[in-house]
């Protein structure tokens, strides 16, 4: 610890640093209030009696408030179980705003089928879903859950309703309100 400077005070860590740069950054009336209220209240320890974990242990304010999330960057669980039916041959997942293709399949808990692109339309073969994935065009389940997925790869998704159609259901599709639905979705392209 030769040639460092430390200086705890009211719990907080004031000064870490090697001298040179403590002098250079630290403004002259916080460091002799510092000084002074360490003197008189006798907190005042040299480098020897300061470790390495009392250091890291304690957090400035700053720090603190930086690691508590803003209600609005809370972190949610998530709202689907997806279970990988067939590996994928790509490198990477999309991103927010990148433009994908899927073909998918959709079913109640009981069974019934209420959505499909996978099957064929008379004569022409079937053609994939397409949009921006992470942009709300999509139930949340699916913008959250194709964003770990790669080119390729099937997954077998099953959405909580708050990450579906919640308490509205869709009425037109015939999903009833609170429904968990299950998904067979397959990333065919990332744009």
């Amino acid at each position: 610890m030769a040639g460092r400077i430390w200086l705890i005070a009211s719990g907080q860590q004031i000064l870490n640093g090697k001298l040179a740069s403590v002098a250079n950054t630290a403004k002259k009336p916080a460091l002799v209030a510092a000084y002074k209220n360490l003197f008189e209240t006798k907190q005042f320890r040299s480098s020897d009696e300061v470790s390495a974990s009392d250091v890291k242990q304690q957090k400035t304010p700053i720090e603190v408030a930086a690691q508590e999330p803003e209600p609005s960057q809370a972190v949610k669980e998530p709202k689907y179980v997806k279970l990988v039916t067939k590996k994928g041959t790509g490198d990477r997942c999309p991103t927010k705003g990148d433009r994908v293709s899927v073909f998918y399949s959709g079913w109640l808990e009981d069974g019934k089928l209420f959505d499909t692109n996978t099957a064929k339309k008379g004569n022409k073969p079937p053609s994939p879903l397409v949009f921006k994935v992470g942009t709300k065009r999509v139930i949340q389940g699916w913008d959250e859950a194709l964003l770990t997925m790669v080119k390729g790869e099937k997954a077998s998704l099953t959405v909580h309703p708050d990450w579906a159609y919640g308490k509205r259901g869709n009425e037109a599709a015939g999903i009833p309100p609170n429904a968990t639905l299950v998904f067979e979705v397959e990333l065919v392209s990332i744009d």
